[in-house]
């Protein structure tokens, strides 16, 4: 990913709590595809990421599943994937510059991890990376969906395929205005801070960053 070094974030838990608030993701890896050099394949999916082992260890994974008839799958195993994680994004107006020869631009959050996709196929492994999906993302739902009918269960569970990705390389870019100078990081920022909710959630990571500069 292109990221120049003033948008560039490292931070690795920083990285973790931004895929984790916003863990709708894409997992790009080989096309499943017998032509050699067939290229590579996009898969939306919603995602979980969490601790492998202990926090302070710093082991942390992807968790989520494809649905079987989704045959991306079955060129992923042992594979190096990329998951892309898309933050806020936003317009951003010459209008807030105070520069006169400026042009329009776009403001956002971006995530690349990178790791070897591993299969989960067994029955319990893909009972609890749903589980740990419902849990983070419909908790109250979780009683009712173990109360379901076994066999209800198990047919919905033959339809998924489940896989981990341990990771082992992140890349963060945290395009916020961070090259522009004082008074306009400030306009972006008001602007940011008094629109959609992209836009809000996009003035309150500059203001997490100490992107808009205090006023003197």
């Amino acid at each position: 990913m292109y990221t120049p070094k003033f948008n560039q974030v490292t931070d690795r838990g920083l990285l973790l709590e931004a895929m984790r608030a916003y863990p709708f993701a894409t997992v790009v890896g080989p096309i499943a595809s017998l032509e050699p050099g067939a290229g590579t394949q996009a898969t939306h999916l919603p995602l979980v990421v969490k601790n492998e082992r202990e926090p302070e260890l710093g082991d942390f994974v992807i968790e989520g599943h494809f649905a079987k008839a989704n045959k991306h799958w079955t060129a992923l195993a042992g594979r190096e994937v990329l998951v892309i994680f898309a933050g806020p994004h936003s317009y951003v107006s010459p209008s807030l510059y105070v520069e006169e020869l400026s042009v329009p631009t776009w403001n956002y959050i971006a995530i690349h991890a990178y790791g070897t996709l591993a299969l989960v196929e067994d029955e319990a492994g893909k009972e609890a990376l749903l589980a740990a999906l419902i849990a983070a993302h419909d908790p109250a739902y979780l009683d009712r969906w173990r109360s379901l009918p076994e066999g209800f269960r198990r047919t919905m569970l033959g339809n998924i395929v489940g896989f981990r990705v341990p990771i082992a390389r992140l890349e963060g870019k945290f395009k916020l205005s961070q090259n522009r100078a004082p008074a306009e990081r400030r306009n972006v920022h008001a602007a940011h801070a008094a629109g959609n909710d992209d836009q809000r959630a996009l003035a309150a990571w500059m203001t997490r960053l100490g992107v808009p500069p205090e006023s003197r």
